[in-house]
């Protein structure tokens, strides 16, 4: 449970990742620590991204956005070694970690 002064604190810096300005290493430190242990203060910080993608994105970004669909920081897809397709196990473990949840 977060305290009031801590609340407030973490959704003005929400607030400036969403609206695209500047915010310090440490501001996005401290905001990630409570993002990793509280999940509705990573769902504001996953919707900030959002909506800072969106305005500078296309419409397709913006419709995305607004659908909460896709990765906010996409990244390399993951794709495993044709030649050597291995363990599952081993092909599990090496997956982001919104495949390994599953």
């Amino acid at each position: 449970m977060l305290s009031a002064s801590t609340r407030l604190k973490l959704q003005a810096i929400v607030s400036r990742i969403g609206s695209g300005d500047a915010v310090t290493l440490g501001e996005r430190i401290y905001l990630q620590k409570f993002a990793d242990r509280d999940r509705t203060v990573a769902d504001w910080l996953r919707q900030a991204r959002r909506r800072q993608q969106a305005s500078t994105g296309d419409h397709l970004d913006r419709l995305m956005a607004e659908l909460d669909l896709g990765d906010p920081e996409p990244g390399p897809p993951f794709r495993p070694d044709p030649e050597d397709p291995g363990d599952l196990g081993d092909w599990f473990g090496q997956a982001p970690d919104w495949l390994r949840r599953s």
